[in-house]
């Protein structure tokens, strides 16, 4: 079947079969998604790494559903039942549901009722009912009659026979599939509180009284009702007829459904209210019971993908901020009874100093702290103060502020860091290898002034699952989770490249083709034998082959070595292109790269050869013309307003300038230098729909935006990225709307198509009694003052 797993990945991408089978060759022989998305173009045609990653995880769905087949093939031919009409039915099956459907009447089961009533001898009885409705059942049922297996009168007759058409009924895969589906488009949830749980399940209170169409529901709340079910303060049911609900006579129209596809209508005839009945039960008892649990799964899965995406995106923003650079820095680590914690780091990353300083009661000690941070700005050249994003934040910001306010000859930059995952760091076996003098508490202010130079670096020296910017994280799939952080990663990682001089065995982990193992090898050789003087020297690094090497090389850079190329993303299996370049413009390497005038006479086709198509070529003019250039934005700083310091000094009308902090489901949260985020509603975001908040902000964006309100009281901050908006009208607008979808953590109101009839206030916003928003969405949370309740 590979064929056509290749075909059907094919038109799913919307490219050439000849595409995937190359891409799956590649995949299938040990290549990463990165090196075959950069380097294999040629091959593939091309493809990025979305579509690499898309066709990756269908490839594997795929082959698991051919897997499955197969079994189901096996299974159903040793019991002797498989036949051509079959066979061609569970090779037609294009997804688990439907061959799972197939499947369900061969199926080895426990002894059923229908099977101890075939055993009976009570099929034909079944079978003749269903073919002649003009037979009387109890009439027919009297020849069944048979005490020694078990059927003392034609009432245990009959019973037997119905057990054997629910089965049938409900084992019918075209008739399950087509309800399943109608029971998708028009079913609801319905959530209810269990008696005497409100006080326990207040965090759930929006959902005590809640019903919404099960094609509606987004993720973020399909997540929430699970957790209260889970927690036992909510009862969730399937509405499959909420249209119907009020009609409490005669039969459903799912029964109805099951009656025509099996001919059985009420037309006056002995055994026709009897076939009714069986198809009554078979909807109550089996059918309805089948489909509840499966549409389910299907919300479910469907929830933890979106959930998984989230989690995803908000990784990658985080691993592709802007990095700071060489720049020295000051890394404070807030507290408050344990003080706050404060590590510098040169150029470099190399922790210069540390100390603790106790500004914040009990002790109190401002102005001694901020002579501290004084001496030891001056005394290493210290430019940026990176502050963590934890418990005295907002204490330690107007510190680091009056700081700069009573030194402004140190020229120093305060930015708020997010410090998620710093404590995993600090106590992992990695920290302790890498400082070993330092105290744990100290170890995080180090990692905190090192995201802000290089967050790609530092983070990845975390487990993607302790950085903490997802939702009911928890509650997810650990194996669906991880396979999408780790794909993140080593897409950002590769996607900036790796100093192989300078990187961690943890950063090198993730570049491709190298393994924990050969990672460590790597940073051996280097601190045995200096700093590599080109790429042809990993490969005396043990246990680094070939095939290591052509997957690695061309993401590993090596700055001031022997080859300027080296510094480049061009692989070296490339570099006699380079050479033939060189000979054809008559320069030498150095007068090449970077010449972008004589680098853009050149035509690419003039170099295409039978190893290297006009896609490489193209590549490697563009790499000669900005060598080892960083995809990353340039670091910049917002210029928050002077005199805006409170949540007090702000007034409806003001134009500030901000960065966002964190992107929800319901807008975008900016800090405008108040110590409290503010929140753009995804209808305050842009004059046209907004699908997709993040289409328009990501985290680290630079913004100017409009103050359309502030609730000092419950310390809220309402904003409008649309400047020329009536502040009164959009205050209003957004209010509303800031209501209704703040239940994308769980909040007040529902979404169109959602009905509450609860009218109690401040309920839960993240869906679960222990566990809060974790990392940089739960900051953002606690900053706009959205986390009440929580």
């Amino acid at each position: 079947m590979t064929t056509s797993i290749h075909q059907r990945i094919a038109e799913e991408l919307g490219v050439r079969e000849r595409q995937v089978e190359a891409a799956v060759g590649l995949l299938d022989d040990g290549a990463t998604v990165p090196f075959v998305a950069r380097y294999r173009k040629e091959a593939t045609g091309a493809l990025d790494d979305t579509q690499l990653r898309t066709l990756e995880d269908r490839l594997r769905y795929l082959r698991e559903l051919e897997e499955r087949r197969a079994t189901i093939i096996e299974s159903i031919r040793s019991q002797g039942k498989l036949d051509d009409e079959l066979h061609a039915q569970i090779m037609a099956a294009d997804s688990k549901a439907r061959l799972e459907d197939i499947y369900l009447p061969y199926k080895p089961k426990r002894r059923t009722k229908a099977q101890i009533a075939r055993e009976a001898g009570l099929e034909p009885l079944a079978d003749g009912l269903l073919a002649d409705p003009s037979r009387d059942p109890h009439h027919e049922a009297e020849t069944f009659v048979d005490p020694d297996n078990g059927v003392a009168d034609a009432a245990a007759a009959l019973t037997g026979a119905r057990a054997i058409l629910v089965e049938r009924f409900a084992e019918d895969a075209d008739l399950i599939g087509g309800l399943r589906e109608r029971m998708w488009e028009q079913g609801r949830l319905v959530s209810r509180v269990r008696d005497d749980k409100e006080e326990a399940g207040a965090k759930f209170s929006d959902y005590f009284d809640f019903s919404e169409a099960l094609t509606q529901l987004p993720s973020h709340r399909v997540l929430a009702l699970f957790r209260g079910e889970k927690e036992e303060i909510l009862d969730l049911t399937l509405d499959p007829e909420p249209e119907a609900a009020e009609q409490a006579t005669g039969p459903s129209d799912y029964e109805q459904r099951i009656a025509r596809h099996f001919d059985i209508a009420d037309r006056g005839r002995p055994a026709d209210s009897w076939l009714l009945e069986t198809v009554r039960w078979a909807w109550r008892t089996r059918i309805f019971v089948h489909l509840d649990i499966d549409l389910r799964m299907r919300l479910w899965q469907a929830a933890e993908d979106e959930a998984v995406g989230v989690f995803a995106a908000n990784l990658r923003d985080l691993l592709l901020a802007a990095p700071a650079g060489t720049r020295a820095t000051m890394g404070l680590d807030p507290g408050y009874r344990t003080g706050v914690k404060v590590a510098v780091v040169d150029p470099t990353g190399k922790v210069v100093a540390t100390e603790t300083i106790y500004p914040h009661k009990p002790q109190a000690r401002w102005d001694e702290a901020i002579a501290t941070l004084e001496q030891l700005a001056r005394a290493h050249g210290v430019e940026l103060v990176a502050i963590g994003n934890g418990t005295a934040s907002r204490e330690t910001d107007k510190l680091a502020g009056d700081l700069i306010k009573r030194h402004p000859d140190l020229k120093l930059t305060k930015i708020t860091v997010s410090e998620a995952g710093a404590s995993v760091y600090s106590a992992s076996s990695y920290a302790s290898q890498e400082l070993p003098e330092l105290d744990v508490s100290l170890r995080g202010a180090v990692s905190i002034a090192r995201r802000l130079q290089d967050p790609l670096a530092e983070l990845v020296k975390i487990d993607p699952k302790s950085i903490g910017v997802g939702q009911y994280q928890h509650d997810l799939s650990e194996v669906k989770l991880s396979r999408s952080l780790d794909a993140v990663v080593e897409d950002c990682v590769n996607g900036v490249g790796v100093d192989v001089n300078t990187a961690s065995a943890p950063l090198l982990t993730r570049v491709s083709g190298i393994s924990s193992g050969l990672a460590t090898n790597i940073v051996l050789h280097r601190d045995s034998n200096g700093p590599f003087r080109s790429r042809t020297a990993l490969k005396d690094v043990a246990r680094l082959g070939p095939k290591a090497f052509e997957q690695c090389a061309g993401f590993l850079r090596i700055p001031g070595g022997d080859d300027p190329l080296d510094a480049s993303s061009v692989h070296p299996e490339a570099y006699p292109v380079v050479r033939r370049i060189l000979n054809a413009t008559d320069t030498s390497i150095t007068g090449l790269i970077g010449n972008e005038t004589r680098l853009r006479q050149l035509k690419p086709e003039d170099f295409v050869d039978d190893n290297f198509g006009l896609p490489t070529i193209t590549d490697i003019l563009k790499e000669l013309e900005k060598p080892g250039r960083d995809p990353r934005p340039a670091f910049k700083t917002a210029a928050f307003k002077d005199g805006v310091n409170e949540l007090a000094d702000l007034r409806r009308g003001m134009v500030l300038e901000g960065v966002v902090t964190n992107v929800a489901a319901f807008g975008a949260f900016v800090d405008v230098g108040v110590h409290q985020d503010g929140l753009v509603h995804v209808s305050a975001m842009s004059k046209s729909f907004v699908k997709d908040p993040r289409d328009v902000a990501k985290p680290g964006d630079i913004v100017r935006v409009k103050v359309l309100d502030v609730d000092i009281p419950r310390k809220r901050i309402s904003l409008t990225l649309r400047l020329d908006d009536d502040t009164e009208q959009a205050a209003a607008t957004s209010q509303d709307g800031r209501g209704r979808d703040q239940s994308a953590e769980g909040g007040k109101g529902g979404p169109k198509g959602g009905k509450r009839t609860n009218s109690k206030r401040g309920g839960q916003r993240h869906g679960g009694r222990d566990e809060q928003p974790q990392g940089a969405l739960a900051d953002a949370l606690r900053r706009a003052g959205l986390d009440k309740g929580l």
